[in-house]
C-alpha cells in the first residue's frame, strides 16, 4: 500500500510523517534537528571578513560576505531534508507528500527537492508548524489521530 509523506519543517527541525490513508493519523518517522540554525549569525561565520587594497592609491578595506550565513545554513538543511525524502521515496514510492514550512523555508526546501518528488507533491502549507505536538498538527492538517 502506498502512503502519504508529510514533511513538517522549518530552519532548526524537521519531522517527517507517513499516513497510511489521504486523511488518516499520522505516524512520525524521523525528527531531524539542526542547531547550527538557532546560532547567531555571528557564530556561523569562521572569521572576520578578507581585507584587500584598492585598485588605485593606498586604500584598504574589508571584504563583505557574499552571502548570509543563516541563509546558508538554512539552504543545507533543506538541502539535507530533500535528500532524505527523496531516498523515502526511491525506496517505497508514495501517493503524494504534504510540505508544510514556513513561507521562506518552503521555498528553500521546494528549490532542493528533484523532479520525481516535486511531482508527487500534492499540497504545501507555508506555516510553522514545526514545534506543534502530533495532535494539533493532525488536527490543523485534516489528518485523524
Amino acid at each position: 500500500m502506498k502512503q502519504n509523506y508529510v514533511v513538517v519543517a522549518d530552519a532548526t527541525r524537521a519531522r517527517i510523517f507517513v499516513a497510511l490513508a489521504p486523511h488518516g493519523p499520522l505516524q512520525e518517522l524521523a525528527d531531524m534537528v539542526h542547531p547550527e540554525g538557532r546560532l547567531p549569525a555571528r557564530e556561523l561565520g569562521a572569521d572576520s571578513p578578507g581585507r584587500t587594497y584598492d585598485s588605485k592609491g593606498g586604500g584598504r578595506h574589508a571584504l563583505a560576505e557574499p552571502t548570509d550565513p543563516k541563509h546558508v545554513e538554512a539552504l543545507a538543511f533543506a538541502r539535507r531534508i530533500a535528500e532524505t525524502l527523496q531516498a523515502m521515496h526511491a525506496e517505497e514510492p508514495s501517493n503524494g507528500v504534504v510540505l508544510v514550512a514556513a513561507p521562506q523555508f518552503l521555498g528553500l526546501l521546494r528549490k532542493q527537492l528533484d523532479k520525481g518528488t516535486r511531482r508527487v507533491v500534492q499540497r504545501e502549507v507555508d506555516k510553522n508548524f514545526a514545534q506543534l505536538d502530533i495532535a494539533e498538527l493532525g488536527q490543523r492538517l485534516g489528518f485523524s489521530r
